[in-house]
């Protein structure tokens, strides 16, 4: 029969297995669970049940090697130091090395044993009688520290306490390890899936963006409306990336202004068809003009005091013929435009200037269509017109050869002296004067639309040019018992025309006015000045030119229909080239016809002023 054990040994072996339970538990919950708090929780809660002691605490280091108080089991009526957050001037590096070396700070009696003054004032502030202290070492780094304390006496600590609460410190440091370990893998998994949705995002918004310049592209390819392509471009890429506004603006072809012609905007547009003087921006435009893209922040007084700053990124519109105008896009002031979304703007820009220039050409091709539609409809009315003309003398012509040829044959040479020969004859000679009238004219305007006339200003003194000019038409104008004026004063500023189409113009306007003036009317001649302008006018009384017709009077080709008092035809070409020389003679001519009177006015301008100037001026 074997002998009985003492009971000491019997409360050895029932704490040894309570001890074994303990380390079990907590190794199991460590394998199980990756929640450091609630392991350390649990920890501190059994072992303080194990030491039957009054609290036992769970210590972490901070980077500066202060500290915070993580975990805590306690008993009243002791109070509670979870989450103090301790400054201990008497912890240096010497403490810190030796712990990391597995140092134990054992104290019985806090009152007998020889502690600093702060470390013993520390733990006089938490009723701390006895004290164990362990470290929590993890990854070969103090982590913290684990405490046992007991506050109600001092307290011996047996050997197999302390190697129970080193046990549990080296399963605390392995939870440590696994949690930071598990946190590095979520913060990791947490980084990628950032990183795999930001790269979703990216490509959604790529495919996207790239839907839109498709869009734009096909929009190009099918319209050459300028106004529609580019309005469809605002509001597209507005929407496209979120923004307040948008909007499109123009050079003049000086490049002097620019013009915001499409806008876009969440609210209300309010710089629809703006104008911006280039010179007032010098820095900003010598950039663009460089084709440089810019993003700024931008401060605007009449926004919100609070609000008063945006975003704006602008995007020059060029292709390799020049810089056509920019895009301006805005954004709140704590937003920036990305590297994918300049790049589609960047694209979007050069399409608009495919749609600029595309729409530019066709209209430029559209023009050049109308125009020799209108060409061609005036090249047939010319070719109508000229036949009728060249046709009308030379009828005359023939017929009067063949009168003159029949008078000769039956009269001989005393026909020659007849009354109805030379009358024959005059229709002759008026029929070729008349065809080659015409024929200079037509080769004058040639000359004229060719661009190639050459002028030869002289000095001209009107009193003693219109009296030498005027003299052949005297005879003719007593003929048609027609009176003539002149009124020229003596001195009168020189002008310096070219005298030769000014004499041209001159000699028309005579010829026109006795052609239409009727018996007993009368042509004046007047020259003189108004302020720094020369004017010479031919007037004529007895004819009127209706209102409707004055407008068109000096086109080419152009007659006052049958119904107006002027019975004699023309070549329809006489005025026309009068205009036209005017012009060359930087003058210009005005019609006024009423009450009877019709008058053409000649105004000349001062070769030392801009005669355009004072053209508006008078």
């Amino acid at each position: 029969m074997s002998e009985p054990i003492p009971e000491d040994h019997q409360k050895i072996a029932a704490s040894e297995i309570e001890r074994e339970r303990l380390l079990g538990a907590i190794v199991l919950r460590i394998r199980q669970s990756l929640d450091l708090d609630s392991i350390i929780n649990q920890t501190v809660q059994e072992v303080r049940l194990f030491l039957k002691t009054d609290r036992v605490l769970v210590y972490r280091f901070e980077p500066d090697w202060s500290g915070l108080m993580v975990a805590e089991s306690v008993i009243a009526p002791w109070k509670s130091v979870f989450g103090s957050k301790i400054v201990d001037p008497c912890f240096t590096e010497k403490h810190i090395e030796q712990y990391k070396l597995g140092r134990t700070q054992i104290i019985e009696n806090v009152e007998i044993a020889r502690l600093t003054p702060c470390h013993a004032d520390l733990l006089a502030t938490f009723d701390v009688k006895a004290n164990l202290v362990v470290p929590i070492i993890a990854e070969e780094k103090l982590w913290g520290l684990l405490i046992a304390q007991h506050c109600q006496c001092p307290r011996q600590w047996h050997s197999s306490e302390v190697e129970l609460l080193k046990q549990l410190a080296n399963y605390v440091g392995i939870a440590v390890q696994q949690a930071e370990l598990y946190q590095q893998v979520q913060s990791l998994n947490n980084y990628l899936e950032r990183k795999v949705k930001k790269r979703t995002v990216k490509l959604q918004r790529a495919f996207q963006f790239e839907a839109l310049i498709r869009r734009v592209t096909e929009r190009v390819r099918d319209s050459l409306d300028e106004t529609q392509i580019l309005q469809t471009v605002t509001q597209e890429l507005g929407e496209a990336l979120n923004i307040e506004s948008c909007k499109i603006e123009l050079y003049d072809e000086e490049r002097i202004v620019a013009t915001i012609v499409y806008e876009y905007a969440t609210k209300e547009p309010i710089y629809q068809r703006e104008i911006r003087l280039i010179a007032d921006y010098p820095k900003l435009y010598q950039q663009l003009f460089q084709k440089q893209s810019l993003q700024f922040v931008e401060i605007i007084p009449q926004l919100n005091p609070q609000k008063n700053q945006i975003t704006r990124f602008v995007c020059p519109i060029f292709d390799n013929q020049g810089i056509l105008g920019n895009l301006w896009l805005l954004k709140p002031p704590e937003e920036m435009f990305d590297e994918l979304e300049i790049s589609l703007v960047e694209q979007v820009a050069n399409q608009c200037a495919i749609a600029i220039r595309q729409a530019r050409l066709y209209k430029s091709s559209q023009a050049q269509v109308n125009e020799l539609e209108k060409l061609n409809i005036l090249k047939d009315d010319f070719l109508k017109t000229i036949s009728h003309e060249l046709r009308t003398p030379m009828s005359s012509i023939y017929l009067a050869s063949q009168t003159l040829e029949r008078i000769i044959e039956t009269q001989g040479i005393q026909g020659v002296h007849s009354q109805k020969f030379q009358r024959v004859f005059q229709i002759f000679q008026n029929s070729c004067q008349q065809q080659n009238k015409l024929v200079n004219d037509l080769i004058t305007l040639c000359y004229l639309n060719a661009e190639n006339a050459k002028l030869v200003p002289e000095c001209v003194d009107l009193s003693i040019f219109v009296l030498e000019l005027i003299e052949p038409f005297r005879e003719r104008l007593q003929q048609q018992q027609q009176h003539l004026i002149i009124n020229i004063p003596e001195k009168l500023s020189l002008i310096l025309p070219d005298i030769s189409l000014l004499e041209r113009v001159f000699n028309e306007l005579i010829n026109n006015a006795s052609k239409y003036t009727p018996a007993e009317e009368t042509i004046t001649i007047t020259a003189g000045r108004i302020r720094t302008m020369v004017f010479l006018s031919v007037s004529n009384s007895g004819i009127e030119i209706p209102p409707e017709e004055q407008e068109s009077i000096f086109e080419k080709f152009y007659r006052i229909p049958s119904h107006d008092p002027w019975k004699y035809g023309g070549t329809g070409i006489g005025l026309a080239l009068v205009k036209k020389l005017v012009e060359l003679l930087d003058a210009t001519i005005k019609l006024d016809s009423q009450a009877g009177q019709t008058t053409f006015t000649i105004q000349f301008y001062p070769q030392n002023k801009n005669s355009k100037d004072l053209k508006k001026e008078n």
